[in-house]
């Protein structure tokens, strides 16, 4: 007997044994068959049944790499995500200004100065126009700088002689005064004076950001946030309000109360599980704070800034595989992601002396934006999960060239990955970029953004993928890398009933309108979480 049968679709399963079906049999939460008319013998009178109408389904996707209760929680602060120039993006802060209490901070998100006419760093002063009674902190869309007022910087101690953190500086003018950027590790000494949220605030920004992420499509993700972040999903799977299954990865702060407590990489249950231990080697592109091996384009003495020193992840990344724990490290420029591919090459041979099998520990980098043509296909040799975001490619390609120039080549280059035979694993990093699946395969195949820019074979074509690569590395990548692959990331029976439809097929349509595709429904454990 079977809860419900989907007829009448065109269902791209990602098995082997069975690539394309037309109608798919549901038990609970869990498939029971795929195939066409036949399955109409498994059912009964009180099997519901859906005429699909010739969508597509695929396997929901997955964000492999998102930030997802700051997404959540950014949706209700100031929104400077694309604002084309400094003056508007000092105008909606004004704005927030004049409608907010005295000496409430006024936090927002998204701005990047290259985006603007003259790509240069905004300062204090400009914010102090504005607001002079409440302390203002501005994240970069990068995440890796922060804008900060004159009063936030007085609140947080920071001084024209206070000295730069470790792994973080603090931006000075030509006569060395704080001109209100903090980069990296700096940017914490603002961010611990503004007041924390609680588990339930964040909980329930998470439950409102939902029914966004599954009218993407979304069925889960792998979130990067912080150990509140986490209370607050633990707290919605108690209640049974967590919609969208959580791979949790620990922040490297964070790791000793995790290992404190017990944890292994894999522990929890399919709707809550932990993750991988998380290290930042180095900055963005953003910031111009990547680690490189040569200086930035224009910028003679820049290599950017190191996060954490490449004898520290060392120490970390063996410790946790003694542990029980995946690896995976933020690296973004050529010279963070050699260190780091140094450092998971000591780690195999821990492991091997230690007898833990290569899938035994997933580990992973994130982002791999540039890579050196000698370090290039190390990934696969290693074993490790190149997580990448298709997205930014087309988001960054203008800076990329400006800052990196031909070393742009290798960058942002799923394509190299997967010929050398490693694993991706796709997502957004939102809310630097939309949790938007569709748009990263988009991105994926065509290299283009939504304006056709720039150009109709797109941005080093030659790191084009096809469509079922680009589907796949929102479907399996991310379940291989959670060890979920035996119930995830395909549509076969025994599986986990985690499926989207669309209104078009994608493997049949001209790649570039892959934008105008509509999710018609989104399904997480057999329950519609949306309809269209």
């Amino acid at each position: 007997m079977i809860d419900l049968l989907i007829y009448n679709a065109i269902i791209r399963t990602n098995d082997p044994a069975r690539p394309i079906a037309s109608a798919i049999a549901i038990q609970r939460d869990r498939i029971v068959a795929l195939g066409g008319v036949e399955l109409e013998g498994i059912a009964s009178a009180n099997t519901k049944r859906l005429d699909a109408g010739g969508a597509a389904i695929l396997p929901a996707f997955c964000d492999a790499h998102i930030h997802w209760a700051w997404t959540a929680r950014n949706m209700s602060q100031i929104d400077l995500f694309d604002v084309p120039s400094r003056a508007e993006a000092v105008e909606r802060v004004g704005r927030a200004a004049s409608r907010a209490e005295g000496g409430k901070w006024l936090v927002g998100f998204g701005w990047a100065q290259g985006m603007w006419r003259d790509a240069a760093f905004p300062t204090a002063a400009d914010l102090d126009a504005v607001s002079p009674n409440n302390p203002v902190v501005l994240s970069a869309r990068s995440g890796h700088a922060s804008w900060c007022n004159s009063l936030a910087l007085n609140l947080a101690g920071i001084g024209d002689s206070t000295e730069n953190p470790k792994g973080g500086e603090i931006q000075r003018d030509a006569q060395g005064r704080a001109t209100g950027i903090l980069f990296e590790e700096a940017m914490s000494l603002v961010s611990r004076q503004v007041p924390k949220a609680t588990t339930e605030e964040i909980a329930a920004a998470v439950e409102a950001a939902q029914p966004h992420a599954w009218r993407a499509g979304i069925g889960a993700m792998h979130d990067f946030d912080w150990q509140d972040a986490f209370a607050a999903y633990d707290l919605m799977r108690q209640r049974g309000t967590l919609g969208i299954r959580m791979l949790k990865q620990i922040n490297d702060p964070e790791i000793p109360a995790a290992y404190a407590a017990g944890f292994r990489s894999g522990f929890g249950d399919d709707w809550l599980r932990i993750g991988a231990l998380k290290i930042f080697a180095d900055g963005a592109l953003g910031s111009v704070t990547a680690q490189m091996i040569e200086p930035y384009n224009g910028q003679p003495t820049n290599r950017g800034i190191v996060v954490t020193p490449k004898a520290r992840i060392m120490e970390l990344v063996l410790e946790a595989t003694r542990r029980g724990f995946h690896s995976t490290v933020h690296a973004i420029g050529d010279e963070a992601v050699r260190h780091v591919l140094d450092v998971f090459e000591s780690a195999r041979a821990l492991e091997n002396s230690l007898g833990i099998p290569r899938d035994a520990r997933r580990h992973r980098i994130e982002h791999v934006q540039v890579i050196h043509p000698d370090d290039a296909r190390r990934l696969a040799e290693l074993g490790i999960i190149a997580s990448i975001q298709p997205i930014h490619a087309t988001a960054d390609y203008q800076a990329a060239d400006r800052l990196w120039g031909d070393r742009a080549r290798l960058g942002y280059n799923a394509r190299v990955q997967l010929d050398y035979g490693a694993r991706v694993a796709f997502g957004s990093d939102s809310p630097v970029e939309p949790f938007a699946p569709l748009g990263g395969i988009h991105a994926a195949v065509t290299r283009r953004r939504a304006d056709g820019s720039p150009g109709p074979d797109g941005w080093y074509p030659e790191a084009r993928l096809t469509v079922d690569e680009a589907i796949r590395g929102f479907t399996e990548g991310p379940a291989w890398a959670a060890g979920m692959e035996d119930r995830l990331g395909r549509l076969a029976p025994g599986y986990l009933a985690d499926l989207v439809m669309l209104d078009a097929d994608l493997h049949a349509i001209v790649p570039h309108s892959i934008l105008g595709v509509n999710v018609l429904g989104t399904m997480v454990g057999g329950d519609w979480k949306f309809r269209a």
